[in-house]
């Protein structure tokens, strides 16, 4: 079997991966893809959402379209980093004992990780999960542990702010994308949502998922053969470069942000990380749309949730980032011509 064809067969799984998950969280088509990209890309990924609105129930899904182990943490304020490798509990003899924890539970096997409301963690705990993010691997009772597949995906409660902790840049900066999931626009999927008990039962709702049905042990060897299938020509990368020297002079592009009193919008810019994460998703969304180049409508549907969270504001702005990011990563867009 040629390499082509190997590519293909894994782009129909793919598809049917995603038709399986669009089939248990309505109206989230976007972000599905994004998700997708993001796993194909080898990618952690930060959901961004309201309570309610799926996000528990698309990662659930995905957990079992990728099959392997997952763990899985709840933030709080009392949270310390050793919680993520082990915790201490009396046995039946009044005896402590230590037990391993939702990192160290499965060993490499460990497919999926989520990060529940990861803002309401302490910064100790955000630095401790920067290392397994980085080097998929953790040190614990004098040995290191690895997790060669593992993913990591989180979501933040953007509605609550007391007790909570924004992430640093330097944690943001570690996952590949920022994913929004907004409610469904269309009133049918709504509708749906709110009357079908189908969609009352999440247990049985997840369940429809076809288990294993893109083999999380197969996935490093893919996203490494993709990436070196699908192009990115010279004037591809020059538009690239363009983009990123934007995001770090934004004025040079003759770019303003409405209402900023002439503040310069952009204090630090996308890391040179961020911009090749950002052409490993394009390359990714280039391929699951039967491509074998990437085209700059790639590079443009991956942008906003590849570099927006990786922009820094200036300080005066930062408490409006929510309002301010998409319509700056718009109008960076827009500054930058396209090859």
């Amino acid at each position: 079997m040629t390499q082509d064809t190997q590519l293909a067969q894994a782009r129909e799984t793919a598809l049917r991966l995603e038709e399986n998950l669009n089939a248990i969280v309505l109206g989230q088509a976007r972000a599905v893809r994004l998700l997708l990209i993001a796993v194909h890309a080898r990618g952690h990924a930060l959901l961004e959402g309201d309570v309610g609105i799926g996000k528990t129930t698309l990662l659930r899904g995905l957990t079992r379209g990728l099959g392997g182990e997952s763990g899985r943490i709840e933030g709080s304020m009392d949270m310390m980093p050793t919680d993520l490798i082990y915790h201490t509990q009396l046995d039946s003899q009044g005896k402590p004992r230590v037990e391993p924890g939702p990192l160290l539970r499965h060993g490499e096997s460990l497919a999926t990780f989520f990060f529940n409301e990861i803002n309401r963690a302490r910064p100790q705990v955000h630095a401790q999960l920067l290392r397994v993010m980085a080097e998929r691997a953790v040190g614990a009772f004098n040995r290191e542990f690895r997790f060669p597949h593992l993913l990591v995906f989180a979501d933040r409660n953007r509605v609550e702010k007391e007790e909570t902790f924004e992430l640093p840049a330097a944690a943001r900066d570690r996952f590949m994308m920022e994913i929004p999931l907004e409610y469904p626009a269309d009133d049918t999927s709504l509708e749906a949502v709110m009357f079908d008990p189908r969609f009352h039962d999440t247990d049985a709702l997840v369940a429809e998922v076809t288990p294993g049905i893109l083999p999380y042990a197969g996935l490093n060897a893919l996203g490494a053969r993709l990436q070196q299938a699908v192009n990115a020509s010279p004037r591809l990368r020059a538009y690239v470069l363009d983009l990123w020297k934007a995001s770090h002079h934004p004025a040079d592009y003759g770019v303003q942000l409405p209402d900023a009193d002439g503040i310069p919008p952009v204090q630090v810019g996308a890391s040179p990380r961020g911009m090749s994460l950002l052409i490993r998703a394009a390359r990714v969304h280039a391929w699951l749309a039967g491509r074998t180049s990437v085209l700059p409508e790639d590079v443009q549907a991956v942008f906003p949730s590849v570099i927006g969270h990786r922009l820094t504001l200036d300080p005066m702005l930062e408490y409006r980032r929510a309002a301010l990011v998409p319509v700056l990563v718009n109008k960076l867009l827009n500054a930058v011509a396209a090859p």
